[in-house]
């Protein structure tokens, strides 16, 4: 019987990642190099690239600062109110509960410009929706859950009293972090930072809908795979996804060694 569910289980991973996948990469090379490199290098691949990096570099320096912020006072801000807290639990984990692309529309029905906040926005010259704001905005909605919930185990599992300790013996709030937090909390840190990265990088349906999908303006690499698709441009859409299902593959490595670290640690 253990045979059998091993068998299983190595069928299922060949149906649904193996096999995609191999599929993926013949399309990628159905003309050839040439093909594939083509596909990589014309105009709106390139952009589109450009902008994904662009996305994702902003969104985990945003994610990381902001989702460290958030942990601390989760775990450690006393003055914040039980049922505050419990709130702001409860929306950390939102995005887990709603679909990324009802979490794209909720973004152009508050900040698009047919409403109150995107037209102030529009006015003074800085436009939201079916921009490059917008598409950080959508991203960093459904990447924020990342960052928190890999730092608040760490901390709520040292515990305050070193903290304490350097508070009473003189320590200001930022030598504290960087001398006593910050050393027991970086591995988690790391790990939320690949997680961030690998899920900003595959983000399809808020971004969609954020962007509008605008050629050379507004497109990302998975919305550009999407276009390809539904043009039957089968050798584009799977070159670019070949580059980025083999970068995830990358993060997912760097992932497990970064996971061992923390277990050492």
């Amino acid at each position: 019987m253990r045979k059998l569910w091993i068998v299983l289980t190595y069928l299922v991973f060949f149906l649904l990642i193996a096999a995609p996948l191999g599929k993926m990469a013949i399309g990628a090379f159905s003309e050839g190099f040439g093909g594939f490199w083509n596909a990589l290098t014309r105009p709106e691949a390139l952009h589109a690239l450009m902008m994904t990096g662009l996305v994702v570099i902003v969104v985990t320096l945003l994610n990381t600062l902001f989702g460290i912020m958030m942990a601390l006072y989760l775990v450690r801000a006393n003055w914040i109110n039980r049922r505050l807290k419990g709130l702001l639990n409860s929306i950390v984990d939102l995005p887990y509960a709603v679909s990324p692309v009802i979490g794209g529309l909720m973004i152009v029905l508050l900040l698009g410009p047919d409403s109150a906040l995107g037209a102030i926005f529009e006015g003074i010259g800085l436009k939201i929706v079916y921009a490059i704001p917008g598409m950080i905005i959508a991203t960093l909605f459904v990447t924020f859950p990342l960052m928190v919930r890999e730092v608040m185990p760490v901390l709520q599992e040292i515990g305050s009293q070193q903290e304490e300790a350097a508070s009473t013996l003189g320590a200001r709030g930022w030598t504290i972090f960087w001398k006593v937090t910050w050393p027991s909390i970086r591995w988690a840190v790391v790990y939320g930072v690949i997680l961030t990265v690998a899920r900003s990088l595959g983000e399809f349906g808020a971004v969609l809908v954020v962007s509008g999908n605008i050629m050379n303006k507004t497109q990302t690499a998975t919305t550009l795979v999407y276009q390809d698709v539904e043009n039957f441009n089968v050798t584009a859409a799977g070159g670019i996804a070949l580059v980025l299902a083999a970068f995830s593959a990358g993060l997912l490595l760097l992932m497990e060694w970064t996971k061992r670290r923390k277990e050492v640690q």
